[in-house]
């Protein structure tokens, strides 16, 4: 176990995430409902520091999208509950967006099992951050986020610098100002959230202003490398009962077509949504559909408006 010098003591308890609230002092003694209102007060200004934080955002996305339209792939770092959240945004992208595996996944100090099984001592090791950049072989094409609520975590901060060096676009995720993060990555997004309900329990408002940042971040992307057609989920990997019915409905509903049709369609695409909607909108073989897509670089828009 390390021993924090003075100075990063001073440092910890400058933190805004780590401040206590004093109008909250009494929090043991109120009432449940009490409680409730406290929480769900914080919790609403969570949304509006995330808006505060979008100029630093935006263009962290538009350079992640234009790297993974290349090639490259969307890396998330963590370490205790941001690498948890990191690891459920990352894992809900193959079946909503048919991400190929290793296109967008999380890194977890601790391992996989941390995600289950807390370690939170692996946040304090710089060198196997590094390490685990090093063994995801992460390059020039590649855009790594670093997720820490402090902004301070060294596992996280030496991935992020190790991600720089290799030539990686790198994103610091952060709740507090002017963080060690901000300063190691290419984008800092600070998303101000302020002292917690119950202090230093960064679960809770910085938790979820990091799922709120993660979902903009991924979906966005997503968005930008034509995996939506306008709102709809063109990219979904309809695996079960309720996603195939999702798939019907798209399909219609873009095709103009009944849903016999929309159905027959899908089936003869192995249930792929873009190759279904342009076999019944061109009136062409499951083979063509395939070619036309591949030719639009997979968006299922151009190659509608191509039509041959």
């Amino acid at each position: 176990m390390t021993v924090l010098t003075p100075e990063a003591v001073r440092q910890l308890a400058a933190l805004a995430t780590e401040a206590a609230d004093d109008r909250l002092a009494d929090l043991d003694t109120r009432s449940v409902a009490d409680l409730a209102t406290v929480m769900n007060q914080a919790d609403a200004g969570v949304p509006a520091a995330v808006e505060r934080a979008l100029p630093q955002l935006v263009p962290a996305i538009e350079a992640a999208a234009d790297r993974m339209a290349a090639g490259g792939r969307l890396v998330y770092i963590g370490a205790g509950t941001p690498g948890r959240l990191a690891i459920l945004d990352a894992s809900e992208c193959p079946p909503t967006f048919s991400t190929p595996p290793g296109q967008v996944f999380a890194i977890m100090a601790g391992g996989a099992t941390a995600f289950v099984t807390p370690r939170e001592g692996a946040e304090d090791d710089a060198g196997a951050g590094r390490a685990a950049v090093d063994d995801a072989d992460i390059g020039p094409l590649d855009t790594v986020v670093g997720i820490a609520s402090s902004g301070r975590t060294p596992y996280v901060v030496a991935a992020v610098q190790r991600a720089r060096e290799r030539g990686a676009l790198t994103v610091g995720l952060s709740c507090n100002p002017d963080t060690a993060l901000s300063a190691a990555a290419e984008h800092a997004v600070e998303v101000l959230v302020g002292p917690e309900v119950i202090s230093g329990s960064t679960r809770l408002k910085a938790g979820t202003a990091q799922k709120l940042v993660l979902n903009m971040f991924s979906t966005i992307v997503m968005i930008r490398l034509g995996k939506t057609y306008g709102n709809l989920m063109v990219d979904v990997r309809a695996s079960n009962d309720k996603l195939r019915e999702r798939a019907v409905r798209i399909v219609s509903t873009i095709s103009g077509a009944p849903r016999e049709a929309a159905t027959a369609a899908l089936q003869s695409s192995g249930w792929s949504v873009k190759p279904a909607v342009l076999q019944l909108v061109s009136h062409i073989d499951p083979e063509e559909a395939d070619r036309r897509l591949a030719r639009a670089g997979g968006r299922l828009r151009a190659a509608l408006e191509a039509r041959s």
